[in-house]
């Protein structure tokens, strides 16, 4: 058995380490390099087949979409509809997060359709079946266990949640206490049953299943901060603490791993949070929710993250988590995926710029150009959603000419366009 880690330690480079390679316009030497020092991961089970895509230090930032049903509405056609629109927003990722309906089928149907890699939480399968007094490593084991034979591509566990952190919940001053469901769960089974967290407890067990199939470990967040009041207390700095150890043990495992951050975060603070889980974590890529920047906005979160975003990205986030504008308030739908994944594209691709990843600031410049031209069509094809653009123009009263209605004659760009003409007179 082998992993993409374990061939790039043993110096083999994998076909999707070539696709990874291509897709960045980096060498795939490169790519082994980033991937063998746990920098680069490529989550890609051994049981699916799709164009591979990496996550890491010098790669473009990648953006996931949460998807999935609940108890309240747990249409499959929906959540399908829901992946075809995702993706097709350049979504890289999705998570299948479903609590309601067939799960089993939900996550299979997901699986066979995704063009992209696949995660899930699977602490929620198993809340679906049982009460939290009657889970045991057993029956939460059997469930990643099935999902990794299912295809699942990266599963977000809540490790850091132990007896040794509990403390530092209980003793914090927090507002919004524990936000994340994994998270609020595992709390309640150790502090119901006074065992310790089997996915800590037995965490070499983990790493053999994922070693397996060659899922890759999202070490998930459960103390991270739900409001800005909350951010970078000491239940999520004690947490993280826990999550560099293991994501180390991980590593040396052969099992790829990804840590995984807050959540609401101030602007002030983002940039210490990210530089503080790279230290911590020997530079693991990092895989935040937001971050959201201001507590106030619900309707517009998918804003308040972009913002948050943006910043992270920059900073150094590998992987940001779509926010939706339905967060806070309700299950998304189709239109609140798509605005989910526009914004946090755009915080990805601002941050590349800052980052210099290969090509982002050149997509900026050849749509600059097209500007500049008045060179519409292009302009549309370079969008990030060419649709919307495309609408907004030819469903103006400028439709069929060379400037937009916002200037009209006085267009600036037209006006200038003449200075830079042939035999133009300069007075």
């Amino acid at each position: 058995m082998t992993t993409q880690l374990s061939q790039a330690k043993d110096g083999i480079i994998t076909p999707q380490m070539e696709q990874v390679a291509e897709y960045e316009g980096i060498s795939p030497e490169k790519i082994k390099q980033l991937v063998a020092q746990g920098k680069v991961v490529i989550p890609y089970n051994k049981h699916r087949n799709f164009y591979a895509v990496g996550i890491g230090e010098n790669l473009k930032t990648k953006v996931n979409a949460n998807i999935g049903a609940s108890n309240l509405k747990n249409l499959e056609e929906e959540e399908i509809e829901k992946l075809d629109i995702a993706t097709k927003f350049g979504a890289d990722a999705v998570m299948d997060l479903s609590t309601g309906g067939d799960l089993d089928e939900i996550r299979k149907t997901i699986i066979k359709n995704s063009p992209v890699m696949v995660g899930t939480v699977p602490i929620y399968e198993l809340a679906t079946k049982y009460e939290v007094e009657d889970f045991d490593s057993d029956k939460l084991y059997e469930v990643i266990e099935k999902q990794a034979q299912q295809g699942v591509d990266f599963v977000t566990v809540h490790c850091g949640i132990t007896k040794q952190t509990m403390p530092f919940l209980q003793n914090s001053q927090r507002i919004s206490g524990v936000v994340s469901r994994g998270g609020s769960l595992l709390v309640k089974y150790i502090l119901n049953t006074g065992k310790e967290n089997p996915l800590y407890e037995q965490y070499d067990r983990l790493l053999d299943i994922c070693f397996e199939h060659d899922v890759t470990l999202s070490l998930g967040d459960g103390f991270r901060p739900g409001s800005i009041n909350d951010a970078n207390d000491s239940p999520q700095i004690a947490e993280l603490m826990i999550l560099g150890e293991l994501a180390q043990r991980a590593r040396e495992a052969g099992v790829q791993v990804m840590i995984e951050g807050p959540g609401h975060v101030p602007i002030d603070q983002i940039e210490a949070s990210v530089k503080m889980q790279k230290k911590l974590c020997q530079n693991a890529p990092f895989y935040v929710l937001g971050p959201i920047v201001t507590d106030i906005a619900p309707g517009y979160d998918h804003i308040t993250s972009a913002i948050g975003g943006a910043l992270a990205s920059s900073y150094g986030v590998d992987f940001l988590c779509y926010v939706t504008p339905a967060e806070h308030l309700r299950l998304p739908d189709k239109d609140d995926v798509r605005e989910g994944v526009i914004a946090s594209k755009i915080a990805a691709h601002a941050g590349d710029i800052v980052k210099g990843v290969k090509g982002a600031k050149a997509w900026d410049d050849k749509m600059s150009k097209a500007r500049k031209n008045l060179d519409w069509p292009a302009m549309y094809k370079l969008a990030l959603d060419p649709e919307k653009a495309e609408h907004y123009k030819e469903n103006s009263e400028a439709a069929s000419d060379d400037v937009c209605t916002m200037c009209g004659k006085l267009c600036a760009v037209r006006t200038d366009n003449e200075r830079t003409k042939p035999n133009h007179c300069k007075y």
